[in-house]
């Protein structure tokens, strides 16, 4: 998508979302004249990354189906992540 003529619709739709979509339009629509074309701006670049991480997963979930492995080098975390969530429950959090 990063090709081609952004447009406030264009950039709803690669939002994806209809939260993020409405806080765009939320954003544009308040915004005073002389700072719409920094607000397009950021949200065109949001758009843009979102629908990259979208494709980019189509492409992933595409290689996985095709041969029953995700591409890339993966780091196990789970270690980790388990460490800090025992060490987040005994300090209290939920």
């Amino acid at each position: 998508m990063s090709d081609q003529t952004w447009t406030i619709e264009s950039i709803c739709e690669a939002l994806g979302s209809p939260a993020l979509s409405q806080r765009f339009l939320g954003e544009i629509n308040r915004a005073p004249a002389h700072e719409l074309l920094t607000v397009f701006a950021k949200w065109r670049t949001i758009a843009a990354g979102v629908a990259g991480a979208a494709e980019r997963g189509r492409e992933l979930a595409a290689a996985e189906e095709a041969t029953g492995e995700t591409p890339g080098d993966w780091v196990d975390m789970t270690d980790r992540v388990q460490a800090e969530a025992a060490a987040a429950r005994s300090r209290g959090a939920a």
